[in-house]
């Protein structure tokens, strides 16, 4: 079921704890995204808070928000860039997406399978997607004060899995999120600080959100049937059947006696009187 944007707008843009998990998550994005210059960046979902850092270099960013959570103007004082759009029919060209960023797209949506199939669509050769979602065993998906509290939590390999079966390839992985979900001064101040400790341990037990580098899987293209005639085994003599051990040298020979008659100079022997 997907949050409604007023909530999830309040969460990352009016609230100190949101605004720090806007940055944990957008720090590790950029540590894996360092730069888009020159290509089409999106994301799905609500996406927009970590879409900031490539307006100025890429060439066209997009924030698709689907339909049943609703959609906001962004970015603001900048010209809009927000879609709304069906939550498995997106607005796109096939292939035209370079980066793709969900984060509070899959793990809401009743059709995980189809909102992969059109991730996968809209990816262009050599795209690559960033799959942001709440780490089943992390604190942040255990309450329901924060947007990563409600939804479809993951463990690391459940999300590997279905990436897989989508026709993703996992390249790399990451965690966010190491402080618990409190607005308590003492671990919003010290959040930076935890945030480096935790890239230090096990990101699947500690980390409250999962985020998976994935890249789109293309496959060779096959022409038909031409595998099926290079399969098949030649026959040019098909139907002739293989000769008695003896055969060849008594047919030889007749081919030579027989053949005597046609060579120049030579006559029958007349019969014996």
């Amino acid at each position: 079921m997907h949050l409604d944007v007023l909530d999830l707008r309040n969460f990352y843009y009016r609230t100190p704890l949101g605004r720090v998990a806007q940055k944990a998550i957008r720090d590790q994005m950029i540590a894996l995204w360092p730069e888009a210059q020159g290509q089409t960046v999106a994301g799905f979902g609500f996406a927009v808070p970590l879409l900031r850092p490539y307006l100025s270099t890429a060439r066209r960013v997009i924030g698709l928000m689907p339909a049943p959570q609703g959609v906001m103007a962004w970015p603001a004082g900048l010209a809009n860039v927000s879609v709304l759009c069906e939550e498995v029919q997106w607005p796109l060209d096939t292939g035209m997406v370079d980066k793709l960023v969900l984060m509070h797209g899959l793990d809401t949506s009743e059709h995980p399978t189809a909102v992969l199939d059109e991730c996968r669509r809209v990816l262009g050769p050599g795209g690559r997607a960033i799959f942001i979602v709440p780490n089943r065993a992390g604190l942040w998906a255990r309450r329901d004060v924060t947007p990563f509290g409600f939804g479809r939590p993951y463990t690391l390999g459940q999300l590997d899995a279905q990436l897989r079966r989508a026709g993703f390839v996992p390249e790399r992985h990451l965690a966010a999120l190491y402080i618990p979900p409190t607005s308590r001064r003492f671990w919003l101040r010290s959040a930076p600080m935890w945030e480096r400790i935790g890239t230090r341990i096990s990101s699947a037990l500690a980390g409250g959100v999962l985020m998976v580098e994935a890249s789109k899987q293309v496959y060779a293209p096959t022409r038909p049937g031409l595998a099926a005639a290079v399969r098949r085994p030649l026959r040019v003599l098909e139907g002739a059947a293989q000769p008695a051990p003896g055969a060849v040298a008594g047919a030889s020979y007749a081919g030579e006696m027989s053949g005597l008659g046609t060579r120049p100079g030579l006559s029958r022997a007349a019969p014996a009187r």
